[in-house]
């Protein structure tokens, strides 16, 4: 949602401005400064998980520098669909399709803009174990059921790989319990199953910072009920370009790959706040950013 930054002016005001302006007290040449002062408040919206925190700070830095302010709300994933669709937030840098979103894109196609992939072909999603479990396959789990606990350790109910993985159960006929949860609460559980050398089988995706600190590995879906590798998409409302030219074409511009991704995931799993991730990853890239913001 666009906020305009502009207060409204008194009369007396306007007409002293622009006698100052007749007098030739007033530069009229716009500066950087003033330019910026026109700008409008562009509201990005993020889901919860590191791939769209670690993309929306970076963008939230990005439109910052082309003069913006910008407001970061957080929503689960079917909310943020919803709220750009609604036009209360004006864009989600963190699309997954076209299967893990597909039912919100299916509700929303007619509400939301794709704008761009930003990541091409460099997602992945699916059941997740460490590489010393010794299966490869989802139609193995249940021979294996008693190692697991009967459990596939998930995340927030309403997330896309959360019910692709109630259709895998069904499909599989898996005699395991989905787990509902957080990222953090199954990383957690992840972390110490690995330390223990037990065996878990997590809801897992890719680009994910998971898999530059354990050695895991994807269990084959013979049925592909997860589908195959896809893309991560810009949405906006629409009305955006119009709205915000500058920044709309920023996200036409806007584009990196997994490692890009990853790096900003990894340092705030180390400790960096997300901003200070994002601002990292932006110094290291200069370049790249520069092309987004049309700069060469």
């Amino acid at each position: 949602m666009i906020k305009n930054k502009l207060s409204t002016f008194s009369l007396a005001a306007l007409l002293l401005a622009v006698a100052l302006l007749a007098a030739g007290c007033v530069d009229s040449t716009d500066s950087p400064e003033n330019a910026a002062a026109s700008k409008e408040t562009v509201v990005l919206v993020t889901t919860p998980y590191g791939t769209s925190i670690s993309s929306s700070n970076v963008m939230k830095l990005v439109l910052e520098e082309a003069g913006y302010d910008t407001e970061l709300k957080l929503a689960d994933v079917g909310v943020a669909w919803q709220s750009v669709a609604s036009g209360s937030s004006d864009l989600l840098t963190d699309a997954w399709l076209p299967d893990t979103h597909k039912q919100y894109m299916d509700k929303y196609e007619n509400d939301v803009i794709y704008v761009k992939k930003n990541l091409e072909g460099g997602t992945r999603c699916g059941l997740v174990v460490p590489a010393y479990v010794t299966i490869d396959s989802i139609d193995e789990l249940n021979s294996e059921k008693e190692k697991f606990d009967g459990k596939i350790i998930g995340i927030e109910p309403g997330a896309g790989i959360m019910i692709s993985s109630d259709e895998a159960i069904a499909e599989y006929g898996l005699d395991y319990e989905l787990m509902t949860g957080s990222e953090v609460s199954m990383i957690t559980t992840l972390m110490d199953a690995i330390d223990s050398e037990e065996w878990v089988v997590i809801t897992g995706w890719s680009p994910h910072w998971k898999f530059q600190r354990w050695d895991l590995k994807y269990l084959d879906d013979p049925k592909g009920v997860y589908g195959d590798k896809g893309d991560i998409v810009t949405i906006a409302r629409p009305g955006l370009d119009e709205d915000a030219p500058e920044a709309y074409a920023i996200l036409e511009r806007f584009e990196w790959t997994p490692v890009d991704m990853e790096a900003v995931m990894y340092d705030m799993e180390q400790g960096m706040t997300e901003e200070e991730a994002a601002a990292k990853w932006i110094e290291n890239n200069r370049d790249q950013v520069d092309m987004w913001l049309g700069n060469e």
